[in-house]
Formats: C-alpha cells, sequence, structure tokens
C-alpha cells in the first residue's frame, strides 16, 4: 500500500472494517480489533492515524514489528494478518494491517471478539459457541456419529428403505442395482460409515419402540387450535414417534383432515375446481425442510404443525445457521444442510427438490394457489414458516356460479336458513358426523328440512365429506370448506346465537 492509497482508505473514517490507533502503544486493543474482523469480515487495521483520521505516523523499527507480531500470536487458531509500513515525511512511518474475514471464530487472550460497526466488543458466549459448532459441522456432527451400542440395521423399517431405493431408481437420483439386501442400500445411502451404523439412519428408518427411549426428538406435534393463537383450546391434538417418513406422512394426513377445501363449478367445464387454503405442496415441503434441517442434539425438541383459525405455523427446533437469514429465504440463496445426509436421503427418496430451491418453491406454489408469501422468523430456539389462507371468492360470487351450471340446485339464490346457518356454525371448529348435527340442532331424526339444508350446504361448496367416494358411509363426516368459513365469520355466526336450542325447522 502507498501514501495515496492509505489516504483514500482513512478519508471515510472508521468503520467495521476500519480502526484508526496513534501508535503501537494501542497493539493489545489492536489485536482484539484484529480478532474481531477475523471473526467478521475482515479489514484494516492502521497504526500512526488518530481517532480524527490523520495521518500522522510514528518511529517504526524491527523491534516495533516484532512486539505487533508477538501480539497477534496470541490469537486462536493461529492468524497471520498482512503487516506493511508505509512511509510518511522524515523517520516516521504508519503501519497497516490487512485482516482477512470469515474464518473461526477466533479468541484473543482467550475470549473472542466482534465488530459493532467502529466498535470492538466481547462475542456473547451463546454466539461463539454457535461458530464453533458450524465451524466443526463439516466432519463432526450428530447425524454423522455412530448410533448407541446395541442399536443396529434390525431396528430399522426395512420395507421403507426398499421403497426409498425404488423410489430413488425410478427418478434416476441413483443407479439401478441388483444388490438390494438392507446393508447395501444404507451403504449407497451413506449412513453407514466405517461399518458403523449412523444416527442418521436411525432418525430415517427407526422403528422399534425400545429405540424411543435413545431418540426421543423422533416425533412430531400436531395441533388445530380453535382460535387465533395457542390460548385457545384444542379441536385436535396429536402427538407421534417415528421416523422421519412416518412423521411427514402423519402430518400430511393431518392437514387432509383440517384444511378447508372451497370447491366450485366453472363454465365450460364439467367438473368441480379445488382450492385447499394451503397448498399441500408448499405444507409438504416446508415440513420435509423442518424434519431435514432441525437440531437432533435437543432431545425433548419436536418439529410442530399448529393450525389456527386464521394462519397456519410449522416449527423446528434449532436455528439458522452459515448466514442464513429469514429475509435470505425468500431469494435465491446457497443451500448448507444442517443435516446434508438426512437431506440428501430425502432429495433421493423425491421427498425434496434441489438444495435451495425449497422456500423458493414454497413461494411459488403459495402464490399460484392464491395465498401470501409465507413469512420466516427465527425465535427462542426455533425457526418458524407461518402461512396465510388463500384469498377466496366470496359466498355471493359462489352461490351465482352454483346457480348458474347446477339446475339441480335451484334454491341456491335463497339466503341462508336458520338450520343451514345452525350446521355451518356446529362444522366451524371439527368435522361433525350425521348424528353429531342432529344432536346439536336438538332433532332426533333426519327430517326433509335437515336433508335439503345439508345437501345444499354441499352443492354451495360450504360443507364437504370426509369421505366422498363413499356418500354413505357410516364413518362420513362432513367438515367446513374455506367458503363456509368465510360465511361463518362474514356473518358474525356464533354458536351462542343458536345454541342448541331444539324445534322444528
Amino acid at each position: 500500500m502507498n501514501l495515496q492509497e492509505l489516504k483514500e482508505l482513512v478519508v471515510n473514517g472508521e468503520s467495521d472494517r476500519l480502526e484508526f490507533k496513534r501508535s503501537t502503544g494501542q497493539r493489545t486493543s489492536a489485536a482484539k480489533t484484529v480478532c474481531a474482523m477475523l471473526n467478521g469480515l475482515g479489514g484494516f487495521v492502521l497504526f500512526g492515524v488518530t481517532d480524527k483520521g490523520d495521518i500522522v505516523g510514528q518511529q517504526v523499527s524491527a523491534r516495533t514489528i516484532e512486539g505487533i507480531a508477538a501480539e497477534l500470536r496470541k490469537i486462536e487458531p493461529p492468524a497471520f494478518p498482512d503487516i506493511e509500513t508505509v512511509h510518511l515525511k522524515g523517520d516516521r512511518a504508519a503501519i497497516v494491517l490487512t485482516v482477512p474475514g470469515g474464518g473461526g471464530p477466533y479468541a484473543f487472550d482467550g475470549r473472542a471478539y466482534l465488530r459493532h460497526g467502529p466498535t470492538t466488543v466481547v462475542m456473547p458466549r451463546d454466539e461463539y459457541e454457535r461458530r464453533l459448532i458450524e465451524c466443526l459441522h463439516a466432519t463432526r456432527r450428530w447425524e454423522n456419529e455412530p448410533v448407541p451400542e446395541g442399536v443396529s440395521i434390525h431396528d430399522l423399517d426395512e420395507e421403507e428403505i426398499q421403497i426409498t431405493l425404488d423410489n430413488a431408481i425410478r427418478l434416476g437420483r441413483l443407479e439401478a442395482t441388483d444388490r438390494r439386501d438392507i446393508e447395501s442400500i444404507l451403504r449407497g445411502l451413506e449412513l453407514i460409515r466405517d461399518d458403523k451404523l449412523l444416527n442418521a439412519a436411525v432418525i430415517l428408518y427407526g422403528e422399534r419402540d425400545q429405540l424411543k427411549t435413545l431418540y426421543p426428538q423422533m416425533s412430531i406435534r400436531l395441533a388445530r387450535f380453535r382460535g387465533v393463537n395457542r390460548l385457545a383450546d384444542f379441536t385436535d391434538n396429536r402427538q407421534y414417534w417415528g421416523h422421519a417418513f412416518s412423521l411427514l406422512r402423519r402430518a400430511e394426513s393431518f392437514l387432509m383432515d383440517h384444511v378447508p377445501i372451497a370447491g366450485r363449478v366453472v363454465p365450460g367445464k364439467m367438473v368441480r375446481e379445488d382450492q385447499p387454503w394451503y397448498p399441500p405442496r408448499a405444507t409438504r415441503e416446508a415440513m420435509a425442510n423442518a424434519l431435514c434441517h432441525r437440531d437432533y442434539t435437543i432431545p425433548g425438541g419436536a418439529v410442530a404443525v399448529a393450525m389456527y383459525d386464521d394462519h397456519l405455523e410449522i416449527t423446528n427446533p434449532g436455528a439458522l445457521h452459515f448466514g442464513i437469514t429469514p429475509e435470505k429465504l425468500t431469494k435465491p440463496h446457497e443451500s448448507r444442510p444442517w443435516n446434508p445426509i438426512i437431506a440428501n436421503v430425502f432429495y433421493r427418496a423425491g421427498i425434496i427438490e434441489r438444495w435451495g430451491m425449497g422456500t423458493l418453491n414454497i413461494i411459488d406454489w403459495c402464490t399460484e394457489n392464491g395465498n401470501p408469501t409465507p413469512a420466516w422468523q427465527e425465535q427462542a430456539g426455533s425457526v418458524y414458516v407461518t402461512f396465510l389462507p388463500a384469498v377466496l371468492p366470496d359466498i355471493s360470487q359462489v352461490t351465482g356460479e352454483v346457480e348458474a351450471h347446477d339446475e339441480a340446485h335451484d334454491e341456491a339464490h335463497e339466503p341462508m336458513s336458520d338450520i343451514e346457518q345452525r350446521i355451518l356454525v356446529a362444522c366451524s371448529h371439527e368435522s361433525k358426523s350425521t348424528p353429531d348435527l342432529l344432536q346439536f340442532l336438538g332433532y332426533e331424526t333426519r327430517t326433509g328440512n335437515f336433508k335439503r339444508a345439508l345437501s345444499r350446504l354441499l352443492a354451495l361448496g360450504c360443507l364437504e365429506m370426509t369421505i366422498p367416494d363413499k356418500p354413505r358411509s357410516k364413518k362420513q363426516r362432513y367438515r367446513l370448506t374455506a367458503r363456509g368459513l368465510a360465511v361463518v365469520q362474514g356473518s358474525k355466526l356464533e354458536s351462542s346465537k343458536f345454541g342448541d336450542a331444539s324445534g322444528e325447522d
């Protein structure tokens, strides 16, 4: 660096990447700043420059440089910033330390430091530990540790392993092979290393009950709340233990039970178009991401799916790593899975697509379905993704479509009757069977008015059957669709308005 380059550097003043020191008498403070810059984006530490940016220089000898080098040797792991002198007038010179960044974590004299603007501060202990874990992540992490003594291939779901192989070959993500024994498949999926079964294999395929005490974190919590937050009561609350593939299927089944689906008849088409409140592809991807990226070192942790009246929330224990932020997840970004072995098996099985595209695909699928962009946030040691419902047509549009395209229900133009409103209220929190509805309405048998009301609500797309292929099934139940919920909320219907009153319809 020459004098002109030094002047151009100094003119911008101190910052997170530039520090001024009047002389090498401040070399201990300077070494702390070097440590902070090593833990950040790098930068420059200048000796012979005042706080105001005046280049005054100092006398520099071999002993001066050795004193700086001795101070820098207190940095661990060892770091070697470039040290150069810039000659000024007479026998004075400025000393420039050029510091690389992006590594670490580094500590000076046993303590780590960070830059906050032009200030050097002590790095919080939890931040240091997080960075240390990330540094070791490439070689040492929980998923690639050997399983505890006594756990073996016989504790794994062999059928699920064979399914993974078949799907991977079908998708071209593994080459076809004649060796289909379980051990060979696991080796091909990198779940056995140095002849030892890895923790990742148990997370992906473990099924024996005796594993529960060793792997309590292999669980998922599923809940449907009556309100808009967790202070409300449950209408459904489930918790399952099992391997990752089974937990994903459990979560999908739960959402199928609870996510309203709006249906409408479209001019020129013979079939009804369905629009779910939340797109299944997007929620499935989010749940798969949670299982791939969660922190499995937390024994009591579990992926959670919570559905409320106005949003859906998927949570996984752990943190965002490697500089990823919630904002970066909504844009193209590098993917560095916290559990790359687990993520790789999910990819080969066709559960997730290319790394780094998951969150972008979620956004695209939500846009296609009419949902707002999901929101990611990191809070209290967990990562949350929140989905908002799709924007749906109002009930008047639905009624008009039914009038024009379903002559079997000419009465659709009529206002909602009292019994129809009461049926919607009954189904507003959970699905109901016919006996449940009759009990809510106070009827002993299915009257003609009850049958007509139920038929009309189905035609309008306000209700749907849980077993549409078997309308007369004894297990048949009726659940509210998004349009039905819009009617309930739009009309401000409340169960207290109708109570459980009985009487003739």
